[in-house]
């Protein structure tokens, strides 16, 4: 899978750009604030239709224009089509070979993407809302069906909350409501556990694999989902219904107690343990790094699994942040089979064979002043 070609269109500080990139490697080399991080903000925003740095749309269009565009021509197992979002203060529209479409569901994983960058090093000791993020859009474009049932989960969970601030204040007495939100809740918990479960299972098995090998051995990583109730991965989906039927009833005087939703996989969180020690509590910022590296390159061989095709790979500014082995060994990972875009100041420092077959553009004021 690669993208042949990029346009955009009064997209941050890019007012119109056409670029044709390598099948291989592509580096963007600027100084900072010019422009690079936005050229791979935009692809990854082709693919997901959202920004990885923004939750509002409006940021990411042209500060003097009411609209933004991000088209791109990509080739996926041999077959070609157009992508195109785009953007208004009104909203955005998706379109997949010309046609728009209305459900996130029908548009995500056409374009898969594995993003690094230097905030990815706090998925390890950063919250459980950044792992959870890690988790779902993961499953989500491998799996699109998840982001509706997600999306259903986040909806009803407002509403559940919502009605609970008012049990606590004592302004609605009846809790009939609560238990048709809880019910609701819970049927897309289920499926919402289920997926997260086996995408664990699957990335941990590569995971570990990875892990051993960048840490020559010497150590063994080891992958804990960590939900808010009591089940495991081995529990079938009516056990699973039952557990969490059951445990809603338990704290439901609780909940109305404190006014919000307690459990469920809003507020589940993802376990990491080198040779049996938590590395978020007890981990060395290079052991840290090295699970953050390890989960990146488990996920591009999890989409090959899933797709028989690899994803392309994004290293914003992430290179400078690794030491020289590391890089190596995520450069050698890649290396002819993985369309990959690097952001960088420079590549100087930067030793390997990969780099040196690069199509390098220099970036300025979003504009690419050259490529070789």
């Amino acid at each position: 899978m690669h993208i042949q070609q990029l346009h955009l269109s009064n997209y941050r500080n890019y007012q119109q750009l056409s670029v044709n990139f390598d099948d291989k490697i592509n580096v963007f080399i600027g100084e900072n604030a010019q422009g690079k991080t936005n050229l791979m903000e935009a692809i990854y925003v082709l693919g997901f239709s959202k920004s990885h740095r923004t939750t509002k749309d409006k940021e990411l269009i042209h500060w003097d224009q009411n609209y933004a565009k991000i088209e791109g021509s990509v080739l996926k197992r041999k077959q070609q089509f157009p992508m195109e979002i785009q953007i208004t203060n009104k909203g955005k529209k998706a379109k997949l070979n010309h046609l728009e479409q209305k459900r996130l569901s029908d548009y995500i994983g056409a374009l898969n993407i594995v993003m690094f960058a230097p905030e990815d090093l706090n998925l390890v000791k950063g919250s459980p809302q950044i792992r959870r993020r890690f988790i779902d859009m993961e499953i989500g474009q491998i799996k699109p069906i998840y982001i509706y049932h997600l999306g259903q989960y986040v909806k009803i969970l407002k509403q559940r909350n919502h009605l609970l601030k008012q049990l606590q204040k004592r302004k609605n007495d009846d809790r009939t409501m609560l238990r048709v939100l809880t019910d609701q809740l819970i049927d897309h918990a289920v499926i919402i556990l289920e997926k997260r479960f086996l995408f664990m299972k699957r990335l941990h098995g590569w995971a570990k694999d990875i892990h051993k090998s960048i840490s020559r051995g010497l150590e063994d990583l080891h992958l804990q989902y960590a939900p808010t109730i009591d089940v495991t991965e081995n529990e079938k989906k009516d056990q699973l219904l039952t557990i969490l039927q059951d445990s809603f009833k338990t704290i439901e005087n609780k909940e109305v107690e404190r006014g919000t939703t307690l459990i469920g996989p809003h507020r589940d969180d993802l376990l990491f343990f080198v040779n049996e020690k938590n590395v978020q509590t007890y981990g060395s910022q290079g052991q840290q790094r090295t699970t953050a590296l390890s989960l990146k390159l488990a996920e591009i061989e999890l989409i090959y699994q899933e797709i028989n095709d690899y994803p392309i790979l994004l290293l914003d500014d992430v290179l400078s942040e690794l030491d020289d082995f590391r890089q190596s060994h995520l450069l050698d990972t890649i290396e002819g089979k993985v369309q990959t875009f690097v952001s960088t100041t420079s590549v100087d420092g930067i030793h390997h064979k990969t780099l040196e077959k690069a199509e390098i553009f220099r970036i300025n004021n979003g504009k690419i002043l050259d490529k070789k």
